[in-house]
Order: C-alpha cells, then sequence, then structure tokens
C-alpha cells in the first residue's frame, strides 16, 4: 500500500510466536495488495480496470465485501462516497496512472466524468459488473478492510490484546501487560510539524482519519487536496481539514472518514449526528483550527479522554 504497518500485541498462553503471527499478517497484507493495489499491473482490481465496459468478472470475496461496503456508503450518502474516482485521481494527478499534478480542462473534466460513478457499478453474484469504461479504487476504504483481517486472524491464533496500525487505520482491544487501555493520538493537521490534537483511550474499536493536509498541490495559490467531490469530480473546497472516525468496523470507519470529509464541516457534521456515527471534525479557521465532535464520539470516548 505504499506505507508503513505495526503489530504491537501482549503474548500470552496458547498464543502462536512471533514469527507466525508476523508471517500471517504479512501473508493477508501481500493477498490484500495482490487483490486492491491500483499501482499494480497484475492485481485483480487492475484486470478488472482494464476490462470493457459492460463486462463482469468474477472476484475475491474480499473485494466483493470492500466494494459492497462501498457501494453501501455511496447509496446511504447519495453518492458523496466514490469507489469509481479512478480517472479523476488520475486526472488531477493523485492517481496511479497521474502525470502531473495539474488543473485539468473543462473537457477533460467532462470525459473523466463520464466513465465514473457508482451507479454504473454492480455486484452480481460473486461477480463485478461495470456499465461503463470506469475505473475503481479502492485506496479510500481497503486499509480498513486490512486491519479488520488481521484482527481477526490474530485472535484465531491466540492473541487478545493488540494494537493494529495499517497506513494510519487502527484497531485495539484488550489491555496492555501493566494493565492500561491502548492509547492513539489523533494528529493535528498540519503539514509543517507532527503534533498529538487528542489522546484516546481504545478497547473494541476502528479509528480511521482523512485529512488534507499530507497529499495536496498548489496552483496560483489555491490549493488542492487529494479527497475529490464525486458531484463535481474536483477537489474540496471547504475549510474540514481532518475528520476522525471510530467504529466497530475499521472497514467501516475507513470509508466514513473520507465520506464525511467530502460533505464538509457543516453537512458531514449534520450527517454524522443523524447518522449516530462518533466523529471528531477539525477545521480550519484563519490560522487557527477549531474542533467540534458528534454526540456519539462524546459518549464513547467521555471517560477516558485526555487532551
Amino acid at each position: 500500500m505504499g506505507s508503513t504497518y505495526s503489530v504491537k500485541y501482549v503474548t500470552g498462553e496458547g498464543a502462536a510466536d512471533a514469527l507466525t503471527l508476523k508471517a500471517e499478517t504479512e501473508l493477508i497484507l501481500a493477498e490484500v495488495d495482490q487483490q486492491m493495489s491500483t499501482y499494480r499491473d497484475d492485481s485483480i482490481i487492475s484486470l478488472f480496470n482494464r476490462a470493457p465496459a459492460g463486462s463482469c468478472m468474477t472476484v475475491p470475496a474480499g473485494m466483493l465485501e470492500v466494494v459492497g461496503m462501498g457501494q453501501e456508503l455511496a447509496r446511504e450518502s447519495d453518492g458523496a462516497f466514490d469507489l469509481t474516482l479512478e480517472p479523476l485521481l488520475n486526472l488531477w494527478g493523485f492517481g496511479p496512472q497521474a502525470r502531473i499534478e495539474r488543473v485539468p480542462s473543462a473537457e477533460q473534466l467532462a470525459e473523466a466524468r463520464q466513465r465514473s460513478g457508482h451507479s454504473h457499478l454492480r455486484i452480481d453474484g460473486q461477480q463485478l459488473c461495470k456499465d461503463v469504461d470506469l475505473q475503481l479504487d479502492l485506496n479510500s476504504i481497503a486499509a480498513g478492510y486490512a486491519v479488520e483481517r488481521i484482527v481477526s486472524r490474530l485472535a484465531d491464533m491466540g492473541v487478545g490484546s493488540y494494537l493494529v496500525d495499517v497506513t494510519g487505520e487502527l484497531k485495539a482491544a484488550g489491555k496492555k501487560p501493566d494493565g492500561q487501555p491502548w492509547r492513539i493520538a489523533i494528529e493535528a493537521p498540519r503539514d509543517d510539524q507532527r503534533v498529538a490534537q487528542k489522546i484516546l483511550q481504545l478497547d473494541g474499536y476502528g479509528i480511521s482519519t482523512s485529512g488534507d493536509y499530507r497529499n495536496y498541490f498548489e496552483e496560483n495559490g489555491v490549493r488542492y487536496s487529494h479527497t475529490l467531490d464525486p458531484k463535481t469530480g474536483a477537489p474540496i473546497t471547504h475549510t474540514l481539514a481532518a475528520v476522525t472516525v471510530a467504529d466497530l468496523s475499521t472497514l467501516r470507519a475507513d470509508g466514513l472518514s473520507t465520506l464525511l470529509m467530502v460533505l464538509g464541516p457543516e453537512q458531514g457534521l449534520a450527517y454524522a449526528e443523524q447518522a449516530g456515527i462518533a466523529a471528531f471534525f477539525v477545521t480550519r479557521e484563519g490560522e487557527a483550527f477549531v474542533t467540534r465532535t458528534t454526540a456519539a464520539f462524546e459518549q464513547l470516548f467521555a471517560a477516558g479522554e485526555e487532551q
């Protein structure tokens, strides 16, 4: 996935040895990469992306699960989340086939938008089907899926207390050897330095953060984020700098953080409150950052929160 992973765990009676746990973890990561990496020509997703309009292709259960979650989020959000933006990501300079980061022409944008849209993608039994020449991009959700696969395998191998991190998507359960809970830091959305904005105690929940502060370019004084709004085909322009979501499923948290990032500070907060999503929003106001949380987030972390 072009990034790092980390597994911290507590050994105990019945738990597999370190070498076995590491090997099993890396098998899962290799499988996800082989299925869902758009940076590999031989991956299953790349084969699907090269298939012509109107075609169907049998894909593994893992891909069906990830695409199924993405399509569910797309329907729930009226298209704010969309797995079919690969042509647009490439056009803006953020995808695997990108040539240069630049603002595309109106004609280029219109052409790419005709080849995207979640309504043109469907699951038919064990197959993925596409009505137009669309290209999938699962990078907004695949890491959360990988986390869930790893923690499930750890449990199978006798590990009950862990903190798993894949490209920044996290899940923790149990307690550390000293009886303390696992603690994770939510990073302040700054591109000049790494600062912890909030510390959370985590047990049984997945955490995902999406932000515009790591991957962007500037042209003529305008900042263009790698997060695209499916309704415009262009980068988001609102003041939401980052959003963190907690959910029992890291797969769902991963998708939701992107969805809320697209919706923005007002619409995203209203959506999260209505849907009972535990979310933490960081908005730019001039040179400062303002934070807002949903009631579900406050309720979830009220007892063990540290500033």
